[in-house]
């Protein structure tokens, strides 16, 4: 490992450790791995895959087995054969302690790819769903799309490294376009079944959280009623405006007292709470755990 590497994977401090690419356990040195689950997903021989962790570079994890319940930003996903967990830069996650994973996993650094094809396949869509179930004809086309670019991958000594690398580019662009499209109709399918004013609902959210938690204003911003707003988001989503007001500002301050180790104080600041009492109380209220209890728990 390079001698960068002992920070990196330490991170700042905080206790949450931050894992780089693994360049040097790569076939040739090449911005990315691609090979079974057993193997591929130590992405460091210290790596402690059983606790929280998060990562800088895009994982993609394409299941032959199951059930595996993978945990991605604090939320429990419950995978089995011939699903998908797509994970992206920046995300925290943690592997199960008891289940088998199987299958193929795909692993890349960031800037592998030019600009225009990360923008064509949404790299960096945190919007989208980390996990995906395609049908039938559209998961054997991954599959072979995947079992074409390993081929290649594992493929070291038939091209110089720069053909070699430039071959993975295309064929790895067309994985990711497959995978692109299939996330994209998964979540496009999801907003069909959804209202409108939802739609704009979550987005204003997405948008304003860390500073808006007022439902009343964010029926005003958008121009519909409150009780107009109740009912889209109660059908969409079986709870209130509130409610998903505040599951969103909750998921934030874990994801901050987990990834850094900023003082529990700048925390509630950032997350709208210029009290430090306040945010502690209103996030035990959500949990069930006092921030500081939350982070140490991590830890």
């Amino acid at each position: 490992m390079a001698d960068r590497s002992i920070q990196d994977v330490h991170g700042d401090g905080d206790g949450i450790r931050t894992f780089p690419f693994p360049v040097d356990l790569s076939v040739s040195g090449v911005g990315m791995q691609v090979g079974p689950m057993g193997t591929g997903r130590v992405w460091h021989a210290d790596a402690p895959l059983e606790r929280v962790h998060r990562i800088d570079f895009h994982v993609v994890m394409l299941f032959s087995g199951g059930p595996v319940t993978h945990m991605i930003d604090f939320a429990e996903y419950e995978v089995s054969a011939g699903d998908l967990l797509w994970i992206r830069p920046g995300q925290v996650h943690r592997f199960s302690r008891t289940d088998r994973y199987r299958g193929t996993v795909l692993t890349m650094q960031p800037g592998f790819l030019p600009r225009a094809i990360v923008e064509a396949t949404g790299l960096y869509r945190y919007d989208l769903p980390p996990l995906l179930r395609p049908d039938a004809d559209r998961l054997g086309a991954l599959e072979h799309s995947l079992a074409q670019l390993e081929r290649e991958y594992v493929d070291a000594t038939t091209l110089p490294l720069s053909l070699h690398t430039s071959v993975l580019r295309h064929s790895l662009t067309a994985f990711l376009l497959r995978l692109a499209h299939l996330a994209a109709s998964s979540a496009e399918a999801a907003r069909e079944q959804t209202d409108t004013t939802f739609t704009l609902f979550r987005d204003a959210v997405e948008k304003d959280f860390a500073t808006n938690h007022s439902v009343s204003a964010y029926a005003d911003a958008l121009g519909y009623s409150r009780r107009t707003l109740v009912r889209a988001v109660r059908a969409a989503t079986g709870e209130t405006p509130k409610g998903f007001i505040d599951k969103r500002v909750v998921l934030e301050a874990k994801r901050l007292l987990a990834h850094t180790d900023m003082p529990i104080g700048r925390i509630g600041v950032a997350v709208g709470f210029p009290d430090a009492a306040n945010f502690s109380k209103y996030f035990h209220q959500h949990t069930g755990a006092t921030p500081v209890a939350f982070r140490a728990e991590l830890r």
